[in-house]
């Protein structure tokens, strides 16, 4: 981490970045919106592909109870990260376990773990908010990148360091398990078991993201890159990298942009709006060209 800090106040020292950079915080958010971006740019491709972004959403609201258990058992309110982090893992485990053995439609059965995770998280956050800064509680709402220290990106760090290993270590079985089940069958991959594994990824990149993005609109920062990407490519891998750079994009502009204008807009906020207009073009493109 301190050698990204270093890069960062280097290319300021040479006029590369504004001279607010010089300031820790904001280095410290342009380093996490570098780290974040690609995760979440490379996790949102599968994502798209398996059909999870309602997944994806129901463990971000679930940050909310995650956060609020984590300040009833005394963790600071501003890192709540062990409550966070185990809260959110077993959600998406349980759901992902419970999808596997009933025939509930899987969106129903996630629409009832979205509702039962905001109306935990809101009563508990309700109940907390006696005991803490207001402020706190809306960072965790909507996110704000500027109060990312050394811890986050530690965290951001290990989950990027796990993600790209496990990426090129099983990244071929893992893309043949979500693509083609029966080949994989065929080939002996255990699909239930890379089916747990990304369960558990989504979670991770989720919860790791939820103090950038906020939990209210950390799914969407999954969801729309992907999205738009997927409009403009029908390869796989164009369709992976051209997410990996839409979704890092729209983070690095969501930290600078409103830096630069003096806009009172949270991260969070800045980067789903950018992406957004990133998904415009991409339908726009898409009607032009024809792709389906």
């Amino acid at each position: 981490m301190d050698a990204l800090r270093s890069w960062v106040f280097a290319l300021e020292q040479q006029g590369m970045l504004p001279e607010m950079f010089q300031y820790a915080f904001l280095t410290n958010a342009l380093v996490a919106a570098l780290i974040i971006g690609p995760l979440l740019g490379g996790m949102g491709s599968l994502v798209v592909i398996k059909r999870l972004a309602f997944f994806s959403e129901a463990v971000g609201h679930a940050a909310l109870t995650g956060i609020a258990i984590g300040i009833l058992l005394g963790e600071p309110p501003a890192h709540p990260i062990a409550s966070l982090f185990s809260f959110c893992l077993i959600f998406a485990l349980l759901l992902h376990w419970i999808k596997s053995r009933t025939a509930v439609p899987y969106d129903a059965l996630v629409g009832v773990f979205l509702a039962v995770a905001i109306a935990m998280g809101a009563a508990l956050l309700l109940y907390v908010a006696r005991m803490v800064n207001i402020h706190i509680l809306e960072n965790v709402l909507f996110g704000s990148i500027l109060t990312v220290q050394d811890q986050d990106l530690l965290i951001l760090g290990v989950i990027g360091l796990v993600c790209t290993a496990a990426a090129l270590l099983f990244g071929n079985k893992a893309l043949i398990a979500t693509l083609n089940p029966e080949l994989a069958q065929v080939r002996g991959i255990n699909i239930k078991l890379y089916d747990y594994v990304f369960i558990v990824f989504i979670a991770l990149i989720t919860v790791a993201a939820v103090k950038i993005a906020g939990a209210i609109l950390v799914g969407a920062m999954l969801l729309i890159p992907a999205t738009a990407a997927r409009l403009v490519t029908t390869e796989v891998r164009s369709f992976f990298w051209l997410n990996v750079g839409i979704s890092t994009a729209c983070c690095l502009l969501g930290v600078l942009l409103p830096m630069w204008f003096e806009l009172p807009i949270p991260s969070g906020a800045a980067i789903v709006l950018l992406a957004a207009i990133c998904f415009v073009c991409s339908v726009s493109f898409n009607r032009i060209v024809g792709l389906t």
